[in-house]
């Protein structure tokens, strides 16, 4: 019984014990729980966000800069042009235009066929004067209109709601709930991007200079050094001017031409060592093209150490992102992003509400950052052999 199970654990592939290395680190499995669920977070987007309008940028004057759990009756007068219908798809990717004016109210009375409300007081006016509407300004279908008791009962159950902002409302009054979960598509979005093109150019030049050697090694070491020791503000902002444009994909292609100098290096140290190798050897005796030498026997053999550099790439990112975000230079309004929506909880720093909307975005950078560090130096050790295994 002995000698079978002795046979079965030698018959096991390295992957076996990579995983359960990886298993049985708690921390690393902690932060692949948050960055899965940060995931699913972005995914659905607007399909869970209290606010589902492009940017989640459905302000309301008399409602901004308020503090966690608000809650006020809102009125909804619907557009006399209703928005043009979006698909499931559309919806997910894009989220719907609003056809529906939103008026925030303290108290409302109805007078036959018409609807007096007192308006919500706003942090800098005293209270409006109380406004009246015509129910048939209302409703959606005004051919349908029937006075009466039955229409003010579709007025109170559809088109008077209450409204609880849990996480509360920005300088624009816009729901800061919503708008940090849409910011979660955006902070994975461009680590993915930036880790793709990382990963790209980082192998074809580390490569390059590994496997071929002399001049060819010289100038990558050079290409290598000179980008290393541009900071990464200002590569972004040369990029930024060279493109002649900012925003969502400029963010994405600078932040990942800033990053592959680390994958360069060590794909070209793992490369010097591995292409000594006595079967490395023996392929270019055959006549193996050169090509098929660095991509079927050498590149595979670094897996381990590039899922190690594109995990922590990845939290890089996510802090370059916001640090360009929070000076203005990624991600543009209205579009959110942790980093702009801390810039502006910062010039509201004397106000209560200043505090909650540095502290809010803050935590998530925090928090997903700190998730792919445990899980980057969980794959490390599981990419140890000489970490033992607790059992099996």
């Amino acid at each position: 019984m002995a000698v079978l199970q002795q046979n079965k654990a030698a018959t096991r592939p390295p992957s076996y014990y990579i995983r359960q290395r990886l298993v049985q680190n708690k921390p690393a499995m902690v932060g692949l729980g948050i960055i899965v669920l940060a995931i699913l977070v972005a995914i659905l987007g607007y399909a869970i966000m209290p606010d589902s309008t492009p940017n989640a940028n459905n302000g309301i004057v008399q409602i901004q800069k308020k503090n966690p759990g608000f809650a006020t009756q809102v009125l909804r007068i619907a557009s006399p042009t209703p928005a043009a219908a979006v698909n499931p798809i559309e919806f997910i990717l894009s989220g719907a235009p609003e056809d529906y004016t939103e008026i925030p109210i303290e108290s409302y009375t109805f007078k036959g066929d018409s609807l007096q409300v007192q308006p919500l007081r706003s942090n800098n006016a005293l209270a409006d004067q109380p406004r009246t509407f015509a129910l048939k300004e209302i409703i959606a279908d005004p051919e349908n209109y029937t006075a009466g008791s039955e229409m003010q009962q579709i007025i109170q159950d559809k088109y008077i709601q209450n409204k609880t902002y849990w996480l509360g409302t920005d300088k624009a009054g816009r729901d800061v709930l919503s708008r940090l979960i849409l910011g979660t598509r955006i902070s994975l979005g461009i680590g993915f991007v930036a880790v793709l093109i990382s990963l790209f150019v980082g192998i074809v030049v580390g490569a390059a200079g590994g496997y071929f050697g002399g001049r060819v090694d010289k100038l990558m070491t050079f290409l290598m050094t000179v980008v290393w020791s541009v900071p990464s503000i200002m590569l972004v902002i040369a990029i930024s001017l060279a493109l002649d444009s900012k925003g969502v994909w400029v963010a994405f292609v600078a932040v990942g031409l800033t990053m592959w100098v680390e994958v360069a290096r060590v794909v070209r140290g793992q490369i010097l060592g591995l292409k000594e190798k006595t079967y490395i050897e023996a392929a270019q005796v055959l006549g193996v093209p050169e090509k098929m030498i660095i991509f079927r026997h050498l590149l595979p053999n670094m897996i381990g150490p590039l899922i190690v550099i594109a995990t922590a790439n990845f939290a890089s990112a996510i802090l370059i992102e916001a640090g360009l975000s929070f000076l203005g230079l990624g991600v543009q309004p209205p579009a959110p992003s942790w980093g702009m929506m801390v810039n502006e909880g910062f010039q509201l720093i004397g106000a209560k509400a200043g505090l909650y909307l540095v502290l809010l975005p803050s935590l998530c950078i925090s928090i997903l950052v700190l998730a792919f560090n445990l899980l980057g130096n969980g794959l490390r050790d599981a990419y140890d052999p000489k970490i033992p295994l607790t059992n099996g």
